[in-house]
């Protein structure tokens, strides 16, 4: 006998616990509805989390431009999430426990952008739009304080009008947005607020007065706010207080490294949070080529604390220290055969030159597109041919390779990394990121692991 036959009572139960449950699911989920005028077709739907962005699902349109989809809470945290369409256009949108309407059209997305239903997503439209306007108005008014004597009568309107325009701001950051305060508009509107400063204080006084306090009201203890761009904008806020166009690169690290202690430590307080910070600073000191800011934070917070970092992360890292332990300088580099664009395999052991450079690349890295143009000038103009350039490109696609080389009239030694970053070349050079540079001899050891251009220009 089934067990629903032999007690009735069974069939009853689970038949309310189907119906408690689909009105539950009901209950968790918030219904989204964008309309995007002279839009069609696919759209995809991505969380958020700093800069990175990770797909999770994708819808069609409706009619009109509709997009109409759920979210269930049990799937999507709350947080931000991005819908993108027509390849290179996206809305970013707060997902708050709310249902969210919202309206705009493709070709002026952000102006015509409108927030139809959801309060949370009104009132983080609102601030946007504030914070764009109040660091123009504020950075205009700020050039008439230091510039006319304080007691013109201009000065003094102008005083004023930045009390109102700091008053107008804080009223809306402390009062308007708080209303629901646990909500997560709220909190991010707490720690992603603009520091307000006195504008009468010489600019010196003002860099100094938000170096010591410019990230006072970020709360690194909330994790929640990893799912939005909170600690990356207020990391790159805070980053450009130190930011001196005039420093050498070498200075310029170092008030960096003082830059990424604050913002570093402050984030200690929350495992998740700190995580996530450091991942942001790595990646984005990486993109410039900040390399000694990088082996700074692996080896005072990454190593010391033993930080669990995200896959892709940890592996650029752990190759980043194997390079520097298994290729020093003095070690015999690698032999690396790989085909030139005309498909005949190069073999770097049979190269007579006096001295070789290593250049690992890809086209579509734009640290690389301001680098190879340079060392294509050098090769050119270098009066004795004792130098052989030994062009690795890890490019994907052999057409974006080819485009490249052409574009650049590059006519050293081409090679084409098949598999890319899983080739054998990238694996024992410990590949971790673009451009990565060798500098050999004609023994071919290694007697310099450049990192910028001036590196190599003042070596000939």
């Amino acid at each position: 006998m089934r067990l629903a036959e032999k007690f009735p009572v069974y069939k009853a139960v689970k038949f309310a616990l189907l119906i408690e449950l689909f009105f539950v699911n009901i209950l968790y989920a918030q219904t989204i509805e964008v309309q995007i005028l002279c839009s069609s077709g696919k759209a995809f739907i991505s969380k958020l989390s700093g800069e990175k962005t990770t797909l999770r699902d994708s819808v069609t349109v409706i009619a009109n431009g509709i997009y109409k989809f759920t979210l269930d809470k049990g799937n999507y945290h709350p947080g931000f999430y991005r819908l993108s369409f027509n390849k290179n256009k996206w809305i970013d949108f707060v997902n708050d426990g709310e249902d969210v309407s919202i309206k705009t059209y493709a070709n002026n997305v952000l102006d015509s952008l409108k927030v139809i239903n959801s309060e949370s997503n009104k009132i983080y439209n609102s601030f946007i739009l504030l914070n764009k306007q109040y660091k123009i108005k504020t950075e205009l008014l700020q050039l008439i304080l230091a510039r006319y004597p304080k007691d013109d009568g201009y000065y003094k309107t102008t005083e004023q009008k930045v009390k109102e325009l700091q008053n107008e701001y804080t009223e809306f950051v402390k009062v308007i947005s708080q209303k629901n305060p646990n909500s997560f508009v709220a909190r991010y509107i707490r720690s992603a607020q603009l520091p307000v400063v006195d504008y009468s204080l010489p600019i010196d006084k003002q860099i100094v007065y938000l170096k010591s306090h410019a990230l006072d009201k970020v709360d690194f203890s909330d994790a929640g706010l990893i799912y939005s761009d909170v600690f990356s904008n207020k990391s790159i806020e805070y980053l450009t207080y130190y930011r001196n166009p005039q420093l050498p690169k070498e200075l310029l690290e170092k008030e960096f490294m003082i830059a990424v202690d604050t913002i570093l430590n402050k984030a200690k307080v929350h495992q998740l949070v700190y995580q996530h910070i450091t991942e942001y600073l790595i990646d984005g000191f990486k993109k410039f080529g900040f390399d000694k800011i990088i082996d700074y934070i692996i080896q005072n917070y990454v190593i010391k604390d033993d930080l669990c970092l995200d896959e892709k992360t940890e592996n650029s890292i752990q190759r980043r220290l194997d390079q520097n332990k298994k290729l020093p300088i003095g070690a015999i580099a690698p032999n690396i055969v790989l085909p030139d664009a005309g498909g005949k395999d190069i073999d770097l052991s049979k190269l007579n030159s006096e001295k070789v450079l290593i250049v690992f690349y890809a086209s579509w890295c734009p640290h690389c597109n301001e680098l190879i143009p340079k060392l294509n000038d050098l090769y050119i103009k270098q009066k004795t041919k004792s130098l052989e350039v030994f062009a690795i490109s890890v490019d994907t696609t052999k057409s974006d390779w080819l485009n490249f080389i052409k574009k650049n009239n590059l006519n050293w030694i081409n090679l084409f990394a098949v598999k890319g970053w899983g080739s054998k070349a990238a694996s024992d050079y410990y590949l971790y990121a673009t451009p990565t540079m060798f500098l050999l001899d004609k023994q071919r050891k290694i007697i310099l692991k450049p990192t910028t251009f001036e590196e190599i220009h003042s070596y000939f």
